[in-house]
């Protein structure tokens, strides 16, 4: 059950991550509270996840979920460049965070 909460603490890394695009520096309260909730779900799952996985492994598949997925994100809604060495860097750090999976 931890890996999931972890999966979802990433999820939500990501969104916040995101939303802070959104919150136009904390000027647009709608946006700004959203993020500030899923900065707390996103903290409370990686909290859940601890109980059983090493700090050093949750923390950075946490922190490579998020990467990952607000990379993707950027691309997609901000047109955020998609090099090919950038490509290559996210695919790198979704090897990592399978090698962590396996190794934990």
């Amino acid at each position: 059950m931890s890996w999931f909460y972890l999966f979802i603490a990433g999820v939500f890394e990501v969104g916040w991550a995101v939303g802070l695009k959104y919150t136009e520096g904390f000027s647009k309260p709608l946006p700004t509270v959203l993020t500030v909730a899923a900065m707390a779900v996103s903290l409370w799952m990686l909290g859940l996840a601890l109980k059983e996985l090493p700090i050093g492994t949750a923390y950075a598949v946490w922190t490579g979920i998020g990467t990952v997925g607000t990379a993707i994100l950027g691309i997609y809604l901000f047109n955020d460049p998609a090099t090919v060495v950038r490509l290559a860097c996210i695919g790198l750090i979704v090897a990592g965070i399978v090698g962590l999976k396996l190794v934990a």
